[in-house]
């Protein structure tokens, strides 16, 4: 049997029990595509957004990446680094959709640094989904060049969603 899909992004929307009602996913999906637009991303991709509980994320932190504290966003990619689907272990299904991975996010975490940078927690979501989904892309942040990179696409990258954050 073969499928057809359309041409268009899927971003799937989860929340942990208890948040569903922290953020509308259409909202969510619409600044989540609109990002992905400002990197020159197609629509023939999928990908995950979680919205999570500390306790989540803090679990997914320690058993992923050793570290047992909490943190705002995590990335899991889903993309080679040099583009060899191979060595990801994963390949383009037949419809040509790439799935680039997931973001979970600790709703949490981000009211507080809402709180603290003193803006409205749409904007923090947003930010943190920038943040994710360069990570998704390949940028970092361990050395110092490409973390002034990093830092400086959010900058660009925000500005160009700003509108309805605040």
């Amino acid at each position: 049997m073969l499928c057809y899909y359309e041409e268009s992004m899927e971003i799937n929307v989860f929340f942990d029990e208890g948040l569903e009602d922290s953020l509308d996913a259409g909202w969510l999906k619409d600044i989540t595509e609109k990002i992905l637009a400002t990197q020159g991303i197609g629509n023939d991709i999928e990908m995950g957004l979680v919205i999570a509980s500390q306790q989540r994320v803090q679990q997914l932190n320690k058993t992923y990446r050793g570290k047992d504290t909490p943190t705002d966003v995590l990335s899991f990619t889903m993309l080679a680094e040099s583009g060899d689907e191979t060595e990801s272990g994963f390949t383009t299904p037949p419809n040509g959709i790439k799935h680039l991975g997931e973001l979970i996010i600790s709703y949490p975490q981000a009211t507080i640094q809402a709180e603290e940078h003193r803006h409205s927690i749409k904007r923090e979501v947003a930010i943190l989904v920038i943040h994710g989904i360069l990570h998704l892309l390949g940028y970092d942040h361990i050395e110092d060049e490409p973390a002034q990179k990093m830092a400086a696409r959010e900058s660009e990258i925000l500005k160009t969603i700003e509108g309805g954050l605040d």
